[in-house]
């Protein structure tokens, strides 16, 4: 049975939600909604579909059964409980919402009503990441010593309602809990502001409970588009770069093949073979979406609950804090 759905907000993310939703087998695109009329008028003529301005309008009207809310971070409260009163599934693009109150307000209003709630933390369904995890997971590399996290650019032409630690680092906080299965202990910031927003550079570190160091680099001001990860591990480094979706394991040489001792510490590090894995590359946002229709249809669980988004939210509340403190705050 096909899923009737809308997407609410078609701006630079959004539209691409209504271009997957399209493609999709057995989904009905039953309408779109955003307050730029000219920009939704655009995107419903190319696919067409019925346009709003008013998404109030489009849930009387169409009667979806679920609703992806692709609109700014400060309007997702809103317009996500709006939604729910229609008794519509939810796909919410990541952060959850901009504050701690209202993400748990979205989240119980959910579980009362027994709707599917998914949070669009994209990065997840990086089929790289995900290969990564799943080698992480069978102890490939023995265990994990740190995490690096890459993700720069320049200035985004969009209009933003918050800086690089809740536009941003949520990706990231996000992806090293899903590869480590921890949860952070303490965190340290240093953050710097160019603009009219919150925080354009942050340079962050994250300890773990089991002890790995993460650490969070991540900015707007570079004239060159980086995301990348990198798991140093005992018996070598991966790097994933999220763009090509490429996953490369640097080989240590020199680490002993059953644990990381102390004789294997003094040896130290030495360069081994470089080992490409193979990845079949998809679109995230496509994969994100097809699992969202799963869940709905009760083939599988959601894989990025409210829960998780509140908690990377959390996670980036503290690192704010500690930029403006300078100073260690620990998890709560």
């Amino acid at each position: 049975m096909s899923i009737r759905i809308a997407v609410i907000g078609v701006g630079s993310m959004g539209k691409h939600h209504v271009r997957t939703l399209h493609e999709i087998d057995d989904v009905d695109l039953v309408g779109i909604a955003d307050t730029n009329d000219e920009t939704v008028q655009i995107i419903a003529k190319r696919y067409g579909v019925p346009a709003y301005t008013d998404y109030r309008r489009l849930l009387e009207e169409t009667h979806p059964d679920a609703v992806s809310i692709v609109v700014p971070t400060l309007a997702h409260h809103r317009v996500a409980m709006d939604v729910m009163k229609y008794g519509c599934h939810l796909l919410i693009e990541k952060p959850i919402a901009p504050s701690v109150q209202e993400a748990q307000e979205i989240i119980e209003e959910a579980r009362r009503r027994k709707l599917i709630l998914m949070i669009g933390h994209i990065e997840r369904f990086n089929p790289a990441i995900q290969e990564l995890r799943k080698l992480l997971r069978e102890n490939r590399a023995g265990k994990i010593f740190n995490i690096e996290a890459f993700r720069q650019g320049p200035f985004p032409p969009r209009h933003k309602d918050s800086g690089v630690i809740i536009d941003l680092a949520v990706h990231d906080i996000d992806i090293i809990r899903y590869l480590t299965d921890d949860e952070v202990e303490r965190v340290f910031a240093e953050i710097n502001r160019f603009s009219d927003a919150s925080d354009d550079l942050l340079s962050s570190v994250l300890r773990l409970k089991g002890g790995i160091v993460a650490s969070l680099n991540i900015d707007w001001i570079t004239p060159t588009k980086i995301r990348e990860i990198r798991v140093h591990c005992e018996r070598g480094l991966y790097m994933v770069n999220y763009i090509t979706q490429d996953l490369i394991f640097f080989e240590n040489a020199s680490a002993p093949s059953t644990t990381w001792d102390t004789l294997g510490i003094l040896r130290g590090v030495s360069e081994g073979k470089m080992i490409r894995n193979a990845i079949t590359k998809t679109e995230p946002l496509r994969r994100e979406i097809e699992i969202f229709l799963d869940a709905i249809h009760g083939r599988c669980e959601v894989p990025v609950t409210g829960h998780d988004s509140l908690t990377a939210l959390i996670i980036a509340q503290k690192i704010q804090l500690s930029g403006k403190e300078h100073r260690v705050v620990t998890m709560t």
